[in-house]
């Protein structure tokens, strides 16, 4: 069988990108797919991925241990390019890591550590929302080749929306929940509504105003005050 080329290669990382935008697709498996496929792309050593919520920064994918250290150290002192990336939301090139001065002194040391003696650094962002970064290393100086930025930021930018719409996914079902408990307390509120007007000889809008007054004198949810209401177990 032919060796792919380059151009086959990136190709095949769009499309297997693409096909993992669909619902109920793997998370995870998008990431690491990312990373597995720059490594080959770019002929890098390694590459990993860090995200960041809440202003917590994890580790999410990494093709090896060596990488995965290096990203964590970083993690851990809260500097160095990954970090940096995400923070600016600009790429940050690293190419001779040696010589990189005293600006990421932990960086530095973990990294010439692992043996990798250049990285570059992609924020993940999607207009103004950076969410994490992507990072290759090699066990070389130069790093990447300034033609091939833009490919890796592409590349980026397609797990990004991804994850992205993972997250709203996620947040459409926290959505579908509310909404569900909202018609199922509906329910229980008409039951309730119909007990205290019968009890109370009261309109069915009368019974509402009794409800919701005992509710907020009592600092209950309406929901929670119409069950005991229908148990039986309060009387207003």
């Amino acid at each position: 069988m032919a060796t792919k080329t380059r151009e086959g290669q990136l190709v095949e990382a769009f499309v297997t990108l693409a096909d993992t935008l669909v619902v109920g697709y793997d998370l995870v498996d998008l990431l690491h797919t990312l990373v597995s496929h720059c490594v080959p792309l770019f002929e890098a050593s390694a590459a990993g991925i860090i995200l960041t919520d809440d202003e917590e920064f994890e580790v999410v994918a990494s093709t090896n241990e060596r990488s995965r250290l290096v990203e964590i150290l970083q993690l851990r002192s809260g500097s160095g390019p990954c970090v940096e990336s995400v923070v600016t939301g600009h790429a940050v090139a690293v190419p001779d890591i040696d010589a990189s001065g005293p600006k990421w002194p932990r960086f530095r040391d973990g990294a010439l550590e692992q043996g990798f003696a250049s990285m570059f650094s992609v924020p993940m962002r999607l207009r103004a929302t950076t969410i994490g970064s992507l990072n290759l290393f090699w066990d070389r100086t130069g790093g990447l080749p300034e033609a091939d930025a833009a490919t890796v930021q592409a590349l980026a930018d397609v797990a990004t929306i991804g994850i992205l719409q993972e997250r709203a996914l996620r947040e459409s079902d926290v959505a579908r929940q509310q909404l569900q408990y909202a018609l199922s307390s509906r329910v229980v509120i008409e039951q309730a509504k119909g007990v205290v007007a019968y009890t109370r000889s009261a309109t069915m809008d009368e019974a509402f105003t009794m409800i919701r007054q005992h509710a907020r004198s009592n600092g209950l949810p309406l929901a929670e005050v119409a069950a005991k209401i229908v148990n039986g177990d309060l009387a207003i």
